[in-house]
C-alpha cells in the first residue's frame, strides 16, 4: 500500500483524541455517555499508555484531547463530575475492591453478583452485556437507597421475615418513584424499562432460588407505562443494511458490514480482528464465536450468529498473500499491522455514500456506532419476539409475564437456542431481504 493510499483510507501516526462528531448532548442519557467513554474516551486512552479500567483520566488529558465537552455536557445535563461518573455509571472506582455498589450491604452484594454470574453463565453473556446489567441494577440499588434509607435490600423479602409483604412491594415502587419523578437526574423511557427488566429477573432469580419468598417487582409492568419511544437515539434499520449490502463490491467491504451490524462489534475491535480470535469449530449445539482477551472490563465472547460464509471467503482471500499475518483487515503503514479505527470508519462513510444513505439519519451521520445500534435494536426485536412465542405457554402455567417462563421453564440450552434461531432469521432478512 503506497503512502497516498494510508492517507485515503485515514491511517495517520498523530495522537488518537477522541470524536464526538454529531452528537446532540442533549439527548445524552447516562447510558449514552458510558457507550461514549468505552467506544471514544477509553481507545484513546489506551493509545496513550493508560489503563482505561483503572486509570481515571484527568481533566487536562481531556482539554490535551479537545474532549472538554464530554466533562461540559455531563456536568450540564446530568449534574455528574467525571469523579462520579467514573464511579457511580462506569463502576470502576479508585480502589481494587472491585466494582462499587451504591450499597455497604454484603448479603445484598452477594445476591446481587451471584446473580449476574448466573446470568452470564445460563445466557452466555459477554462481559461488556454483564456490566451493562450491573450498571441498571446498581441505579436501582442507589434509588432504593435514596427513597427508603436504608441499602438492606434483602431483609423485607428474606422468607422468614416479619414485616407484611406490601412493605417489601411499596420500597421497591418507591425506589421506581424516586427514579421516575424525584431522581437528581432525567432518565429515559428506554433506560427506565431497562431498569425494571433486570430488577424483575433478579428478584425472581431470588424467589427461584428461595432467598427470597416474594418479588415485589412483579407489578411493575402495569403500575409504569415507559414507552420506548422516549428515547430519540438514531440506528440504522434494516433497509439501509440491505442498500449497504447491496452496494459492497468486494469482501472487505461485506465483511466490514458484518462485522459492525451483523456481529455488533465496536470500530475499534473490527480493525483489529486476528483469525486467532474466530473459534468456528465448535461443538453441533453450540455456534462459533470471537473471543477478546480485553473488552471494555474484562474478556469476553461474541457469538457468530451470521456471516460465516463471508468470513470464510476474506480468509480465503487473504490466505493468498504469503505475507499476511492474521489480521483481517491488514496494514502496510502505521505503527501497528491491522488498519486504525479512523480507517474503519472511512471506509464505511465511503460504503454509506456508494449505498445512497441518507447525509443525517435523526440528526446524525451514518456511521459504525449506527451499525452497532441496528445490532442491539435487532436483538431487542429478537427478545420480544421469544416473549411473544412464548406468552401462550405463560397462560397455561398461569402467569401474566411469559418472561417467568423463559427463566423457569425452558432449559438453558433450549432458550439459547430460540433466540439464536430469531437472531438468525432477523440478520438475513436485513441483509439479503430474506
Amino acid at each position: 500500500m503506497s503512502q497516498l493510499d494510508a492517507e485515503q483510507e485515514g491511517e495517520t501516526d498523530v495522537d488518537r483524541a477522541p470524536s464526538f462528531e454529531d452528537i446532540r448532548w442533549t439527548s445524552c442519557s447516562l447510558e449514552d455517555f458510558t457507550d461514549l467513554y468505552w467506544d471514544e474516551i477509553a481507545p484513546c486512552l489506551e493509545a496513550n499508555g493508560i489503563d482505561s479500567t483503572s486509570e481515571k483520566p484527568t481533566h487536562q488529558w481531556f482539554r490535551d484531547h479537545n474532549a472538554r465537552a464530554f466533562l461540559a455536557a455531563l456536568r450540564r445535563h446530568h449534574d455528574r463530575s467525571f469523579g462520579e461518573f467514573w464511579k457511580e455509571d462506569l463502576g470502576l472506582g479508585n480502589d481494587d475492591e472491585g466494582y462499587s455498589w451504591a450499597t455497604a450491604d454484603e448479603a445484598t452484594i452477594d445476591a446481587l453478583e451471584q446473580f449476574l454470574e448466573r446470568r452470564k453463565s445460563r445466557y452466555s453473556l459477554a462481559t461488556s452485556s454483564v456490566d451493562a446489567l450491573r450498571t441498571r441494577l446498581n441505579l436501582y440499588v442507589r434509588a432504593y437507597r435514596k427513597a427508603n434509607d436504608t441499602d438492606d435490600l434483602l431483609t423485607p423479602i428474606q422468607r422468614d421475615r416479619e414485616t407484611p409483604a406490601y412493605e417489601a412491594v411499596d420500597a421497591c415502587y418507591a425506589a421506581f418513584d424516586w427514579l421516575n419523578e424525584g431522581a437528581e437526574h432525567e432518565y429515559s423511557g428506554q433506560t427506565l424499562q431497562r431498569v425494571r427488566r433486570v430488577v424483575d429477573a433478579w428478584y425472581q432469580h431470588l424467589v427461584g432460588r428461595r432467598i427470597a419468598s416474594i418479588n415485589p417487582a412483579s407489578g411493575l409492568y402495569d403500575e409504569f407505562k415507559w414507552e420506548a419511544e422516549d428515547s430519540s437515539t438514531p440506528a440504522l434499520s434494516a433497509d439501509h443494511i440491505r442498500k449497504l449490502m447491496q452496494a459492497a463490491t468486494s469482501t472487505r467491504e461485506r465483511l466490514l458490514l458484518v462485522a459492525l451490524a451483523g456481529w455488533g462489534l465496536r470500530a475499534s475491535e473490527v480493525a483489529a480482528l486476528h483469525i486467532s480470535q474466530f473459534h468456528r469449530n465448535v461443538p453441533a449445539d453450540d455456534v462459533p464465536f470471537i473471543a477478546f482477551e480485553n473488552r471494555k472490563n474484562g474478556p469476553g465472547e461474541v457469538s457468530l450468529l451470521f456471516g460465516m460464509d463471508m468470513l470464510g471467503s476474506r480468509i480465503d482471500e487473504l490466505a493468498d498473500n504469503e505475507t499476511w499475518t492474521g489480521y483481517l483487515f491488514p496494514s502496510s503503514q502505521g505503527k501497528t499491522p491491522h488498519v486504525t479505527r479512523d480507517t474503519i470508519r472511512n471506509w464505511f462513510q465511503t460504503l454509506a455514500s456508494k449505498a445512497s444513505l441518507p447525509d443525517r439519519i435523526q440528526g446524525e451521520r451514518p456511521s459504525p456506532q449506527l451499525c452497532r445500534r441496528f445490532w442491539y435494536d435487532t436483538y431487542t426485536t429478537v427478545l420480544e419476539g421469544v416473549l411473544e412465542g412464548v406468552d401462550e405457554i405463560a397462560s397455561e402455567q398461569g402467569s401474566n409475564d411469559p418472561r417467568v417462563v423463559m427463566q423457569n421453564y425452558l432449559s438453558d440450552s433450549r432458550s439459547r437456542r430460540v433466540r439464536r434461531e430469531f437472531m438468525q432469521k432477523q440478520l438475513s432478512a436485513a441483509f439479503h431481504g430474506r
